[in-house]
């Protein structure tokens, strides 16, 4: 039920739908802005544009003016490729006509008289020699209207002057805008003149109704498309994913046959690499906890075995009630209960239950006491435990967690023992650190397993044997409580050899023995 409501909830979308909506979103994104360029923004834009050009086109021909460098020639081509209308007036004579080009758009009608050319010459006056605007009529531009009164004032003195000074270029047109830019341009002879560069700016609004019906029909083709390219991709996008999904959904049910082959990009590939890893290591691991039961199991049923079996053959049988058999009840009862002991430590350590309780202690002491435990295997069965040191050695750790690690790790070598039945045990002082090894000559590890030795659950013999001294477990608890004490630790091995485990630890302080004790140390 839960399953079927997450499908309606906006929260677990299909990532393929959820995908389409963003392309969607994002086109419609498109669209609008599209509409809101063209409609609104279009004559600005424009305006904008025109301003810039017609700027810098009568810059080309102020400074071509004013550097006397073939003035005519650059007008003549500027304002042929730009359409553009220029007058050159002299403004130390009446502003006379000098030059005059005009390549501008003939339904602008500009029309000049004196008075309004004196007008643009004021403005640019005002303005640090040059001014651009629009206007939409000179004639009847109010930019020139404050102008009018002064210019007659200073130029017309009779009518007849009033008259030579009224000049037309065309007949004015009310309708038209135009782009006017002034200039006064300071001649290398000490003369001055007064450049008006004009053009005419296109009405737009039948061009931004054109606009419009295109963008309809653009909007509609745009929106087919998008709605089509969308599937495709959410889809080419969704589907590697899918695809792992359902692969993990078979490996959540234990399912380690499953393969994570999804193509498509990097994550994708990252994801399906990491997730074969897991069910490798997952498998890996479920393989070993069956191993791990069946040898619990193994080693839990032999002692009950035995311990059920003398029982019965005591309770049965007169006179087999002696101190032997009552003996080998209570060694393989505390088999069992060093097998259980075991197990539970590892659960503790591994779950970070147990912390270590720290103090300063000798370990090399702690290491001689250690071997007491093995003389009875040392007398019965031959084995030949060696310690070797040369100084006293105190460190601050766990002095219980420290001791079962050196008793897990000589207990692995006796199991691993080779035909002299020899481990030997060395402390080595480096420094600041004390390195512990514990050697033996046995069959060694295979280097492609070494890396492997001290996973949970690891057992480089799958074959199962009892072994002469604990569990099976040792190196597992070995590597939790050193892992805990932050020391390094590790392992080498040669075939046919032997292997050498080796920790180290920080010291606090070293006593040096005389020559005699060392030997003493050493037998």
């Amino acid at each position: 039920m839960k399953q079927s409501n997450k499908r309606f909830d906006r929260h677990y979308l299909p990532l393929n739908f959820k995908l389409l909506c963003y392309f969607l979103l994002f086109g419609f994104a498109i669209v609008i802005v599209l509409w809101v360029f063209q409609t609104f923004f279009l004559e600005s834009f424009y305006t904008a544009t025109k301003s810039s050009q017609v700027e810098k086109n009568a810059q080309v021909i102020s400074k071509s003016i004013e550097e006397n460098k073939n003035a005519l020639g650059t007008i003549e081509n500027v304002a042929s490729y730009n359409s553009l209308s220029v007058y050159v007036y002299d403004s130390t004579s009446l502003f006379t006509l000098k030059y005059c080009c005009e390549y501008d758009n003939p339904v602008s009608n500009l029309k000049f008289q004196y008075h309004d050319v004196y007008s643009y010459y004021k403005l640019a006056e005002e303005n640090d020699g040059h001014y651009l605007f629009i206007t939409s009529n000179y004639k009847e531009d109010s930019i020139k209207g404050k102008f009018e009164r002064q210019f007659f004032d200073e130029y017309s003195s009779s009518d007849t002057a009033k008259r030579d000074i009224v000049r037309y270029v065309s007949v004015p047109d009310k309708n038209v805008q135009n782009m006017v830019y002034t200039d006064i341009i300071n001649l290398q002879d000490g003369s001055e003149c007064f450049l008006i560069v004009t053009s005419s700016i296109t009405p737009l609004t039948n061009t931004v109704e054109i606009v419009r019906d295109q963008l309809a029909i653009v909007s509609v083709v745009f929106v087919l498309l998008a709605v089509i390219i969308s599937l495709y991709a959410s889809h080419r996008i969704a589907k590697p994913i899918s695809k792992t999904n359902t692969a993990a959904k078979e490996l959540a049910k234990k399912n380690y046959d499953v393969d994570f082959n999804a193509r498509g990009y990097l994550e994708v590939e990252e994801l399906n690499e990491t997730l074969n890893y897991a069910k490798t290591e997952l498998a890996a691991t479920e393989k070993l906890q069956k191993e791990l039961i069946a040898n619990i199991s193994h080693d839990l049923r032999t002692p009950l075995t035995m311990i059920t079996g003398y029982g019965e053959v005591m309770r049965d049988l007169p006179g087999e009630n002696t101190p032997e058999n009552i003996q080998i009840i209570i060694d393989e009862a505390t088999r069992l209960s060093t097998l259980v002991n075991d197990l539970l430590d590892l659960s503790k350590i591994q779950s970070g239950a147990i912390q270590p309780e720290k103090s300063e202690f000798c370990l090399t002491d702690s290491i001689k006491n250690i071997f007491t435990r093995y003389a009875k295997l040392k007398e019965q069965d031959g084995y030949n435990i060696l310690f070797e040191s040369d100084e006293d050695v105190y460190i601050f750790a766990d002095e219980l967690k420290i001791s079962q690690v050196i008793y897990n790790l000589v207990n692995n070598a006796v199991n691993y023992v080779g035909e002299d039945k020899t481990v030997i045990v060395t402390q080595k002082v480096n420094g600041k650190k004390v390195l512990i090894e514990v050697t033996d000559h046995g069959d060694g590890i295979p280097p492609e397993k070494l890396e492997y030795i001290w996973d949970r659950y690891y057992k480089v013999d799958k074959e199962h044997k009892r072994g002469v001294i604990g569990t099976g477990l040792g190196l597992s608890i070995v590597k939790g409580i050193l892992d805990s004490h932050n020391a390094r630790y590790g392992v080498r091995s040669t075939l046919g050899k032997g292997s050498t485990f080796w920790f180290e630890l920080d010291i606090v302080s070293v006593k040096k023995r005389n020559k005699k004790n060392s030997d003493e140390n050493k037998e």
